[in-house]
């Protein structure tokens, strides 16, 4: 017994390991997909995306099950045959005699339906609509497949440059720091002055700690999208609406202490015209942007043109249509031929026999019911469908206002960065030559930080709302996939 039961628990063993190991290969032929230390583009993650999506290949399956559930419904037309054989052994007793029999039987018989007054027509029309329905919802998980993957795939972008400028203005706070205990230590700048400096350079790297775990989180949702577990290091490539310059901020961390005569301000300026050299991180310089093609009006039109969702909803108000007419005909009759072949051993006998019949089984009471469920199906989808296009114009028009918004306010953000350097120039030179006050410095190095970190926000979500208007019209995309790939 003992010896059963280890066999039966090392035989659950064995299964689950054998689960485990094929869990692991599937998440790492899926991680096989990037190599480490890659350059991804945007159509790169869109294609793994593609490939991986078990989204998609679950709208295959439907659309191949609905196909199949076409040619099921058209077998009715098909003749039936049946065969059957058998021995048959019969006995009887009584006081005068006995007797039995005993013979062997062989039978095979063909049925046809005829016509049965459009009723099979019915059916294959609906299942037929049905799976128009099936190929739609499959071209509308394919989009919504690709919209996840640009969405995140541009968090990852803005997330990047986020990093980018907190990593640059740590470098600027330590600069800062530099200096001011540079000054703290000629007498120039008080304890307070210092003490300011290291806050802001604590809090600077807080903020870079902080961009840097937001850079990672969307990485993870970047890998989710394109269903791609235990992912290598990697990299991701600008795009056209997201093009930023990666590049690092030549700060300059000589001591001040070195340099000489730094209390005494140079000859011949003004306080206008105080400025020191502020580098800059230039994350999205000169950005440039094609402006969207399409007028709102255009974008509704095409949306009701090209939307896979609406067209599956009206392909299934078709078939709900044909299941109408279906029910309606269930009133009529059947009309069917068979023939039969019939063979007994006992006495050699062969027979044979060919019928036409017509047939039919009604509970009116239950088909009257049944036809008014079939006109509230109809009247169903025919709310669906004004209710979709109802929300795909409110859906259109809402981020069409967002998408011109951005497009308006990226020129203005682009003004304000630069104003804010500036004004972070000039406050960084008057307190080089003593001018100024630390706070002063602080709050034109803040705004011209937040003014940075407000751009790219603008650009990204600029870029994830024209895809997502792109998304709500069904434009053609570049890369896709159809039902037959």
């Amino acid at each position: 017994m003992n010896f059963y039961n280890n066999l039966r628990k090392g035989f659950a063993l064995g299964i689950i390991i054998l689960m485990f190991s094929s869990a692991v290969e599937a998440f790492e032929s899926n991680a096989s997909l990037i190599k480490s230390g890659a350059k991804l583009t945007l159509s790169d993650c869109i294609h793994i995306a593609l490939d991986n999506s078990p989204n998609i290949k679950k709208a295959a399956y439907n659309y191949k099950i609905s196909k199949n559930d076409v040619s099921l419904s058209k077998t009715s037309f098909f003749p039936t045959i049946g065969l059957g054989t058998g021995y048959y052994y019969n006995g009887s007793h009584s006081r005068f005699r006995d007797t039995h029999s005993n013979y062997y039987n062989l039978n095979a018989s063909l049925n046809q339906l005829i016509w049965n007054f459009g009723k099979t027509n019915s059916q294959i029309k609906m299942q037929k609509f049905k799976s128009i329905a099936s190929l739609y919802t499959f071209d509308n998980v394919v989009l919504d497949t690709i919209f996840a993957v640009k969405t995140n795939y541009f968090s990852v972008l803005a997330a990047k440059a986020t990093m980018d400028i907190n990593d640059a203005n740590v470098q600027i706070n330590e600069r800062n720091y530099q200096r001011t205990k540079a000054f703290f230590d000629e007498g120039i700048r008080s304890k307070i002055d210092l003490v300011n400096a290291e806050v802001y350079l604590s809090d600077s790297k807080i903020n870079y700690l902080q961009s840097v775990k937001t850079y990672q989180n969307a990485l993870v949702k970047l890998n989710n999208s394109m269903f791609v577990a235990q992912a290598p290091a990697y990299e991701i490539a600008n795009t056209e609406l997201f093009n930023y310059k990666d590049n690092e901020i030549p700060v300059n961390l000589d001591k001040i202490s070195d340099k000489k005569d730094i209390s005494t301000p140079p000859s011949g300026i003004s306080d206008a015209v105080l400025s020191s050299r502020v580098e800059q991180l230039s994350i999205l310089e000169n950005y440039k942007f094609n402006p969207f093609k399409y007028s709102f009006e255009e974008c509704v039109e095409l949306a009701m043109k090209n939307r896979p969702d609406l067209k599956a909803y009206e392909a299934t108000l078709d078939a709900m249509r044909q299941s109408l007419k279906y029910i309606k005909r269930e009133y009529l009759p059947d009309i069917t031929g068979s023939v039969g072949y019939g063979f007994r051993d006992h006495v050699a006998t062969n027979s044979f026999n060919a019928s036409v019949g017509v047939q039919t089984n009604v509970n009116i009471a239950q088909e009257k019911f049944k036809i008014d469920n079939g006109k509230l199906q109809v009247q169903l989808a025919e709310n669906d469908i004004e209710l979709i296009k109802q929300n795909i114009y409110f859906d259109i028009q809402n981020s069409y206002i967002n998408m011109i918004q951005l497009e308006k306010e990226i020129p203005l953000m682009a003004v304000k960065v630069k104003q804010t350097r500036e004004n972070f120039e000039l406050a960084d030179g008057r307190y080089a030559v003593g001018l100024g006050d630390y706070i002063e410095l602080q709050d034109a190095k803040q705004n011209y930080n937040t003014a940075q970190n407000t751009y790219v926000q603008t650009v990204y979500n600029y870029s994830v709302a024209r895809a997502n208007l792109e998304r709500l019209m069904a434009l053609p995309q570049e890369i896709t996939i159809t039902v037959e790939d």
